[in-house]
């Protein structure tokens, strides 16, 4: 039997409390970490995992990417996605329209760096708008119409707030995000049975963001990061407000800082190094006192001797009000959604958010 880890998530935000809503939410969850499930019982690797687990996200309207992404401005779909290896590749796209999954085309990126160039032509690891468009379609990626990605929820509210900006040249960020809170991103993590290391993370950006606005998704260290040796590794996906999870390089410090805590006999300081990263680190970067984050992580280390398999642990933190996550792996397969009791929140708050 192949042994794997997976985890999935819709984002770090402030929910919705209808009860409608949240088993939509979870309900999406479910799917693409069985998405997911299906494809690592069968062997398939960990980066191929990600993808058609974010790709279940992407195509559900009650998430923040794919056909359900916030409109900008000028009320289109313009959304970002990347996937990483513990090998360290890396592909990514941003600010695409009329793609229908745009973390298919960020994995196509990936894929074409790997392949050498004529004339020693560099490949590129992000492409971006049109240009990522005419690659989706030179690679058999399906497109479509712009607006078939414009989902009806998504029009209703661009709509309301769109009227709120014409009433008023400034709107306070803290009301925009107490009435709006779906500005996060989609993303995936896993482990396989080759024991290599994917995430992945794709996104609508913020609502109404200035067209050609880019934001974590897209960005190599800010959105996912993968790294891993024969021995420790470390995979991760994030969510959040897209600037200040840039700023920090939130994904690849965090993974880093990982890795450098690690001791034969203590393991990872996973703990501290969150709060560490989550805490000092990101306000400072971004010089907000109260930064919207949440990380999913897995850490790999060895077993206890040679003869031990290797051990894969799952990490989940946020500073935000909650964190849509769910998970599996070959010794449960059934997906699981924590519950959002706020005890819950509460104690992974204050365990991962030390100062």
């Amino acid at each position: 039997m192949p042994m794997f880890l997976v985890a999935v998530h819709g984002g770090a935000g402030d929910h919705p409390s209808a009860k409608s809503k949240v088993e939509k939410i979870k309900q999406a969850l479910r799917l693409a970490c069985a998405e997911a499930v299906t494809a690592l019982n069968n062997r398939s690797s960990a980066l191929d995992a990600v993808t058609s687990s974010i790709g279940v996200l992407e195509n559900d309207a009650c998430l923040n990417a794919g056909y359900g992404s916030n409109l900008t401005i000028d009320g289109q779909v313009e959304c970002d996605a990347s996937v990483m290896n513990d090998g360290g590749e890396f592909g990514s796209v941003g600010a695409v329209s009329g793609v229908c999954n745009p973390i298919q085309l960020a994995h196509a990126v990936l894929n074409h760096s790997l392949v050498s160039s004529t004339l020693g032509r560099v490949p590129p690891l992000m492409l971006v708008a049109h240009g990522a468009y005419i690659f989706a379609v030179a690679n058999d990626i399906p497109t479509c119409d712009a607006t078939a990605l414009v989902a009806p929820r998504c029009i209703a509210e661009w709509e309301h707030w769109k009227k709120m900006l014409a009433d008023s040249s400034y709107v306070p960020p803290t009301k925009l995000l107490a009435e709006f809170p779906m500005q996060d991103t989609v993303g995936a993590i896993s482990w396989d049975s080759n024991g290599r290391l994917a995430a992945g993370v794709s996104s609508g950006g913020l609502l109404l963001k200035y067209s050609g606005r880019i934001g974590e998704a897209a960005i190599f260290g800010a959105g996912c990061w993968s790294q891993s040796d024969s021995q420790i590794g470390v995979t991760c996906s994030v969510s959040g407000t897209g600037e200040q999870i840039i700023c920090a390089a939130m994904a690849r410090t965090l993974s880093e800082q990982l890795l450098e805590s690690y001791s034969s006999q203590i393991g990872f300081d996973t703990e501290n190094v969150f709060g560490r990263v989550m805490g000092t680190h990101l306000r400072r970067s971004c010089n907000k006192d109260k930064p919207q984050v949440g990380v999913i992580a897995i850490t790999k280390e060895p077993g206890e001797d040679k003869d031990t398999p290797a051990i894969a642990r799952l990490w989940c933190a946020f500073t935000t009000a909650s964190m849509a996550i769910a998970y599996a792996s070959s010794f449960d397969t059934k997906p699981k959604v924590p519950s959002r009791d706020p005890a819950w929140s509460s104690q992974m708050l204050k365990s991962h958010d030390r100062r």
